[in-house]
Protein backbone atom coordinates (compact mmCIF):
# COMPACT_ATOMS: atom_id res chain seq x y z
CA UNK A 1 0.00 0.00 0.00
CA UNK A 2 1.02 3.45 -0.78
CA UNK A 3 -0.58 5.18 2.18
CA UNK A 4 1.51 7.35 4.25
CA UNK A 5 1.57 7.21 8.14
CA UNK A 6 1.99 3.76 9.80
CA UNK A 7 -0.61 2.41 12.17
CA UNK A 8 0.05 4.06 14.73
CA UNK A 9 0.61 7.41 13.92
CA UNK A 10 -1.34 7.94 10.49
CA UNK A 11 -1.22 10.51 8.58
CA UNK A 12 -3.12 13.48 8.74
CA UNK A 13 -6.30 14.07 6.42
CA UNK A 14 -7.11 17.36 5.21
CA UNK A 15 -5.58 20.37 4.39
CA UNK A 16 -2.35 21.14 5.33
CA UNK A 17 -1.22 24.25 6.91
CA UNK A 18 2.06 26.05 6.90
CA UNK A 19 3.79 26.21 9.77
CA UNK A 20 7.14 27.45 10.73
CA UNK A 21 9.19 30.46 10.56
CA UNK A 22 9.59 31.45 6.87
CA UNK A 23 10.43 34.62 5.11
CA UNK A 24 6.85 35.45 3.54
CA UNK A 25 7.44 35.67 -0.20
CA UNK A 26 4.55 36.17 -2.05
CA UNK A 27 4.27 32.82 -2.81
CA UNK A 28 3.37 31.98 0.86
CA UNK A 29 1.41 34.90 1.45
CA UNK A 30 -0.97 33.78 -1.77
CA UNK A 31 -0.94 30.47 0.43
CA UNK A 32 -1.64 31.53 3.56
CA UNK A 33 -4.33 33.73 2.37
CA UNK A 34 -6.12 31.03 0.23
CA UNK A 35 -6.06 28.44 3.40
CA UNK A 36 -7.89 31.27 5.45
CA UNK A 37 -9.87 32.32 2.93
CA UNK A 38 -10.66 27.97 2.77
CA UNK A 39 -11.20 28.04 6.45
CA UNK A 40 -13.19 30.61 6.42
CA UNK A 41 -15.69 29.12 3.51
CA UNK A 42 -15.32 25.79 5.48
CA UNK A 43 -16.78 27.33 9.21
CA UNK A 44 -19.65 29.18 6.43
CA UNK A 45 -20.56 25.59 4.95
CA UNK A 46 -20.46 24.23 8.83
CA UNK A 47 -22.94 27.10 9.92
CA UNK A 48 -25.44 26.21 6.82
CA UNK A 49 -25.64 22.85 7.29
CA UNK A 50 -28.63 22.81 9.31
CA UNK A 51 -30.51 25.20 6.88
CA UNK A 52 -30.44 22.88 4.48
CA UNK A 53 -30.74 19.94 6.07
CA UNK A 54 -34.15 22.17 7.40
CA UNK A 55 -34.84 23.22 3.68
CA UNK A 56 -34.42 19.13 2.61
CA UNK A 57 -36.51 18.11 5.17
CA UNK A 58 -38.93 20.89 4.08
CA UNK A 59 -39.13 19.80 0.35
CA UNK A 60 -39.74 16.24 1.22
CA UNK A 61 -42.74 16.82 3.65
CA UNK A 62 -44.12 19.59 0.51
CA UNK A 63 -43.76 16.11 -1.99
CA UNK A 64 -45.06 14.17 0.42
CA UNK A 65 -48.22 16.29 0.98
CA UNK A 66 -48.49 16.72 -2.47
CA UNK A 67 -48.40 13.03 -3.31
CA UNK A 68 -51.32 12.30 -1.04
CA UNK A 69 -53.29 15.32 -2.05
CA UNK A 70 -52.96 13.76 -5.12
CA UNK A 71 -53.95 10.46 -4.45
CA UNK A 72 -57.06 11.62 -2.47
CA UNK A 73 -58.11 13.41 -5.64
CA UNK A 74 -57.47 10.42 -7.56
CA UNK A 75 -59.47 8.29 -4.69
CA UNK A 76 -62.56 10.74 -5.02
CA UNK A 77 -62.85 11.16 -8.71
CA UNK A 78 -62.84 6.95 -8.74
CA UNK A 79 -65.72 7.43 -5.93
CA UNK A 80 -67.86 9.70 -7.92
CA UNK A 81 -67.25 7.81 -11.02
CA UNK A 82 -68.37 4.80 -9.61
CA UNK A 83 -71.64 6.36 -8.29
CA UNK A 84 -71.77 8.01 -11.48
CA UNK A 85 -71.85 5.06 -13.21
CA UNK A 86 -74.33 3.23 -10.99
CA UNK A 87 -77.11 6.17 -11.37
CA UNK A 88 -76.49 5.80 -15.33
CA UNK A 89 -77.63 2.47 -14.55
CA UNK A 90 -80.71 2.66 -13.01
CA UNK A 91 -81.75 5.58 -15.28
CA UNK A 92 -81.13 3.26 -17.87
CA UNK A 93 -83.41 0.44 -15.81
CA UNK A 94 -86.40 2.85 -15.22
CA UNK A 95 -85.82 4.14 -18.70
CA UNK A 96 -86.83 0.55 -20.40
CA UNK A 97 -89.44 0.21 -17.64
CA UNK A 98 -91.00 3.07 -18.72
CA UNK A 99 -90.83 2.10 -22.31
CA UNK A 100 -92.39 -1.75 -21.49
CA UNK A 101 -94.58 -0.26 -19.42
CA UNK A 102 -96.07 2.13 -22.44
CA UNK A 103 -95.77 -0.93 -25.23
CA UNK A 104 -97.99 -2.74 -22.77
CA UNK A 105 -100.42 0.22 -22.51
CA UNK A 106 -100.53 0.52 -26.40
CA UNK A 107 -101.01 -3.22 -27.04
CA UNK A 108 -103.88 -3.25 -24.61
CA UNK A 109 -105.78 -0.49 -26.48
CA UNK A 110 -105.73 -1.99 -29.52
Amino acid sequence: MNTPGTIGRPAAHGPQRIDGIRALTARTTDLAALDACQDQNRTTELHLIPEALARSHMSERAREAESQRMSRQLAIADRLHRRSRRLQARAERASHRARRALAQAVMQNR
